[in-house]
């Protein structure tokens, strides 16, 4: 009767093992983001998004490991080599930072990278290997030409900028390339990090900037808020360069939508996943799709009137 038993378990774990070997093991994405605020975590959101609008169903087809590096580089490299330990299946990277880490930890291990968020590929030396992912490159011109019609009179754009982050130094590069085109002057303050924010505002109102022109720049973005309760005070118009900034109290800008940027991303992803092109095959792209977005109550406030061929098409853009 024993020996029978034993038998019997013994069949048993014979084919609990077999079917576990035979069974599918479920794509792990990892997903290292550099920071909280509303524009990275649409990009995430999105992402998500455009992996289900290409058939994929999370914890089915995929699952992920969300990590957030808090804007410390330090910790996305740390969040990086963890993914590279547990061998995830692709790494997603929103923001240079946490794309450059994430390039590096898995280039060994060659395992795929599709970044979001970024400015400047080329600059950020992330345009080639086993990696791609979409730029939210700014609509430089569209903005200048923006603040133009807003402020007929103003002379001096003021910007803050991280000097380590290479997407800001290349739209630095490019506001003071254009800015005269449109009879303007740039007057950009660099910070090392995120504590010096504030204190270079306060610098910028001291120029007399006639306004403020925000980057898509992770340490300004993470405190805008602050910058705005600043700059409301001494009346300085601040234009935003995405959606959210808007929402957030920016008057207008020409700007995108990062949760359309994050569906884009998310539909690159699903190619790598489903096996239909690797990485290294797909270049990354560019969003095309810009938008005018205004805030009334903000431009209200700064005393600024909309003009007809700007009201036409605008979309307000407020949390309302």
């Amino acid at each position: 009767m024993k020996k029978h038993i034993f038998t019997i378990l013994i069949l048993i774990i014979t084919l609990a093992v077999i079917a576990g070997c035979g069974s599918k093991q479920i794509p792990v994405i990892g997903i290292s983001q550099f920071g909280e605020h509303p524009s990275l975590d649409n990009c995430r959101e999105g992402f998500l998004q455009g992996l289900a609008e290409a058939g994929l169903k999370e914890d089915k087809d995929f699952s992920t490991d969300y990590q957030n590096a808090g804007f410390d580089p330090a910790i996305a490299s740390q969040i990086a080599q963890n993914f590279s330990s547990a061998n995830v299946t692709l790494m997603c990277a929103i923001a240079t930072p946490s794309a450059t880490a994430c390039f590096a930890a898995a280039e060994d291990k060659d395992i795929p990278v599709v970044f979001t968020a970024i400015t400047d590929p080329v600059r950020a030396k992330l345009d080639s290997g086993n990696i791609t992912g979409t730029s939210d490159k700014l609509a430089v011109d569209e903005q200048l030409e923006l603040i133009r019609k807003l402020q007929p009179d103003a002379k001096t754009i003021g910007i803050l900028y991280t000097t380590s982050e290479p997407n800001s130094v290349s739209a630095i590069e490019e506001y003071n390339e254009k800015a005269a085109n449109y009879g303007f002057t740039i007057e950009a303050i660099g910070v090392v990090q995120q504590s010096e924010v504030t204190l270079a505002v306060d610098t910028l109102i001291s120029k007399k900037v006639d306004c403020l022109s925000n980057l898509t720049d992770n340490n300004v973005v993470g405190v805008l808020a602050s910058v705005l309760e600043k700059t409301n005070e001494a009346k300085i118009p601040v234009y935003g360069s995405e959606v959210e900034q808007m929402k957030i109290g920016c008057v207008a800008g020409a700007g995108i939508d990062y949760i359309k940027l994050g569906k884009q991303t998310g539909a690159i992803a699903a190619k790598i996943l489903k096996g239909e092109a690797k990485a290294s095959e797909i270049p990354y792209e560019v969003i095309s799709e810009y938008s005018i977005y205004i805030n009334s109550a903000a431009l209200a406030k700064m005393g600024i009137s909309v003009p007809l061929e700007v009201s036409q098409k605008a979309i307000e853009a407020t949390n309302s």
